[in-house]
């Protein structure tokens, strides 16, 4: 690349980092009061301000993060929370499946980092932008991807910070900031009934399992029972 198409790729390059950071921005919002949540949660749990971090940062998934905590006692049942941990986030897979299609340009020791970034926002802002613009742009991606990571990251320990004064998180409604997240993404994604019908089985096995079933089972039965039905429904209608 000579000095002439330099400047206008990192022009370029700029730019699309700043619409990523625009794309993450109400998605930021959004994660800010279920960070804090998750992060005075942990604290209560018996987290210290730097294991927060720690926690959010090496397992950037909030959902897996929540049940976590949630499952966490003293001493804590390590091999539950692992299967419960790699249950939820194997969702990630089928993630990153639906990416790799758009990501064949780029070489590995790119991809694999830029990887690690990834959560459910992030991919589905990034797939949406790939479909629209026609591929995968990967500034766009780190642009957003960074912004949301470091807002999980910092707003989680401030929100194991202040986790003992903050008192029941729940009582301030801020965890429903997190449903609500979810559900704007699902919005995005909303292509009929037909489509949705893995969801719905998922949701009314979760349910059940969760009122007739002690722990955290409820998350393994809906997680499976989704699986289950798409690949049935796949199957009835191939």
């Amino acid at each position: 690349m000579d000095a002439k198409t330099a400047v206008p790729r990192r022009a370029e390059t700029v730019a699309e980092i700043r619409q990523g950071l625009a794309a993450a921005l109400p998605m930021m919002l959004g994660m800010i009061p279920a960070a804090l949540v998750l992060g005075a949660q942990a604290a209560q749990k018996g987290f210290s301000v730097a294991e927060v971090p720690l926690l959010t940062g090496l397992n950037f998934a909030g959902g897996s993060e929540f049940a976590a905590v949630a499952l966490w006692t003293s001493p804590p049942h390590i091999l539950l929370i692992v299967a419960i941990t790699f249950l939820i986030n194997s969702r990630h897979i089928l993630m990153g499946a639906a990416l790799a299609p758009y990501l064949r340009h780029l070489p590995r020791r790119i991809v694999y980092p830029a990887l690690f970034l990834m959560c459910d926002e992030s991919w589905a802002l990034a797939l949406v932008d790939a479909r629209r613009g026609g591929g995968f742009r990967l500034a766009h991606y780190l642009g957003l991807a960074v912004a949301l990571y470091a807002t999980w990251v910092v707003f989680t320990a401030l929100g194991g910070a202040i986790g003992p004064v903050f008192g029941d998180a729940r009582s301030w409604g801020l965890d429903m900031a997190f449903p609500a997240i979810f559900l704007v993404l699902l919005r995005g994604f909303w292509t009929g009934a037909a489509a949705a019908r893995p969801w719905l089985v998922s949701l009314a096995v979760a349910v059940a399992a969760y009122l007739l079933l002690p722990g955290a089972w409820y998350v393994a039965a809906g997680a499976l029972s989704g699986l289950a039905a798409a690949f049935l429904l796949a199957g009835s209608e191939a």
